[in-house]
């Protein structure tokens, strides 16, 4: 059985009665399916600038990276890598403009190492992996808080309750790793689509503005078991 992501479950979602059966016996054998926007890779060019810029608090990396993917996208005669190079520079064209702070708690906020033995989730007995690109605290009225950012991609984007799901599983993770040293804050527990430059945030989830719908479709997979 191989380990489930937030994108393989919302593939599942998306498929008809009958992929669904197919699915989950491809996940009990351990098969993995072909990403159609060619791989895992497709998009970290954007995702890895954006991400390092966070960490930093600097603008420069996706300025940077832009240059050098238009560059790239100049030299190579390979229509699909070509759509590739495109479609990453077209993202950070519009993240060179961020305003970081909204996302950033504190100017004193500590990132935390991240440890990837700790990336799996048992949840209803299903193996779910979270990967954020970042875990940081900082200080709130003498208290030390925890809060969490992942950076996601994909072609069109997600939808809101798509995307509160990856927030619903950073928090999952967040209590699980870090709960006993720090206080979580659901504001800052944040998944961010880049393609369509929104983001959702556990408080929304706590709120009712985003449905949570994790449970509910581990639920469905479990049942095809």
């Amino acid at each position: 059985m191989k380990r489930l992501s937030i994108k393989d479950i919302i593939k599942f979602r998306g498929k008809s009665a009958k992929d669904k059966k197919s699915f989950v016996t491809a996940f009990k054998a351990g098969k993995k399916e072909i990403d159609s926007e060619g791989g895992g890779d497709y998009w970290i060019s954007c995702l890895s600038a954006i991400s390092n810029s966070y960490k930093l608090n600097d603008i420069q990396p996706i300025v940077d990276k832009k240059d050098e993917l238009e560059k790239k996208y100049e030299e190579t005669e390979y229509e699909r890598t070509k759509i590739m190079y495109k479609r990453n520079i077209d993202i950070l064209y519009n993240y060179e403009d961020l305003d970081l702070k909204k996302w950033r708690p504190s100017k004193k906020m500590k990132i935390l190492k991240k440890h990837k033995d700790d990336s799996i989730l048992s949840i209803k007995g299903l193996p779910v992996q979270a990967t954020p690109n970042h875990i940081f605290v900082f200080q709130k009225g003498g208290i030390g808080e925890i809060g969490g950012i992942w950076f996601i991609a994909k072609l069109n984007g997600y939808r809101k309750e798509e995307l509160g799901m990856f927030a619903d599983i950073l928090h999952r993770y967040l209590k699980t790793h870090f709960s006993v040293d720090y206080q979580l804050n659901a504001k800052y527990c944040i998944a961010v689509d880049v393609f369509s430059n929104f983001d959702v945030n556990y408080s929304q989830l706590e709120t009712g503005e985003i449905p949570i719908i994790l449970n509910s479709t581990l639920d469905e997979i479990k049942g095809l078991m």
